[in-house]
């Protein structure tokens, strides 16, 4: 499926068609980049599926803060939902050597190349990635991930992610849907 706009008008056709996917293919694990945790709450769990929200990193926008308060990551926790945060794999710690040294590196250019194919599948690699690495999800398998361009979601992949330590392994074997323009 391919959407006529970014953002977060795509939201709820988004989830439902990762859900969708989900199901007649038999995927367990879907991944969903969710700041506030509002898209996360559309993947309600009726099938079984294991789902994981991936937030922001601690510090951004602002050092010290949580975008996700601890009210909305309990709710979250209620309804079955593991949250993890934690520092962006294709960011991170190099974009604070590249923002002091002014230039590009190459886990950068990792996440510049991806945005060729949209925000959105930056996005999806990356938190799917974060998953792996965290033990949320397990290792080989393919899974569902959501991501999108800012606000909301409007990208879903089918993916086989590897380990940051192996990030050229990871394997998109499927859009299920993404903007088509950018």
């Amino acid at each position: 499926m391919y959407f006529d706009s970014v953002g977060k008008i795509n939201t709820n056709g988004t989830t439902a068609l990762a859900l969708k996917a989900a199901v007649e293919k038999d995927i367990k694990y879907i991944v969903v980049a969710s700041s506030t945790g509002d898209t996360a709450k559309l993947l309600k769990n009726t099938n079984d599926i294991n789902i994981i929200c991936v937030t922001h990193a601690n510090g951004y926008p602002e050092p010290g803060k949580s975008e996700m308060s601890q009210e909305i990551r309990s709710e979250l926790a209620d309804s079955g939902i593991k949250v993890l945060t934690t520092t962006h794999v294709l960011s991170g710690a190099e974009r604070g050597i590249s923002t002091s040294f002014s230039g590009a590196y190459p886990v950068e250019i990792i996440a510049h190349s991806l945005r060729m194919l949209g925000q959105g599948t930056k996005v999806c690699v990356e938190v799917s990635i974060m998953a792996l690495d965290a033990g949320l999800i397990p290792y080989g398998e393919p899974i569902i991930a959501i991501g999108g361009s800012g606000k909301g979601a409007d990208t879903s992949v089918i993916i086989t992610p590897s380990h940051a330590s192996s990030i050229f392994k990871t394997k998109i074997h499927e859009i299920i849907c993404k903007p088509s323009c950018y």
